[in-house]
């Protein structure tokens, strides 16, 4: 007879392939977009978001911080670029 163990893990692992053919995106039935859809993308890019992030220097304070789902994703990637620049400059320096 086969353990319990060994059986749940066996499910687990049968399980856990199935799950990224899940994961796909599903095709799309039209290369031509609707003016409903344009609508929607613009309404989810001009969505606002309130974050609460801290004040530098302080435990206790903190702000309130609210941007368009655009504006996130553009601090965002401002944010990547200049963490590559500085890693780049220190890594270029020699002593």
């Amino acid at each position: 007879m086969l353990k319990p163990v060994f059986l749940l893990s066996a499910f687990a692992l049968a399980a856990g392939t199935a799950v990224p053919s899940l994961a796909q995106a599903p095709a799309a039935t039209s290369a031509v977009p609707t003016a409903a859809s344009d609508k929607a993308q613009a309404d989810y890019l001009n969505e606002k978001i309130c974050r609460t992030e801290e004040v530098t220097g302080s435990r206790l304070s903190k702000k309130k911080v609210c941007k368009t789902r655009s504006q996130w994703a553009d601090q965002q990637l401002q944010d990547r670029q200049e963490i590559e620049r500085v890693q780049t400059q220190r890594s270029v320096k020699t002593p």
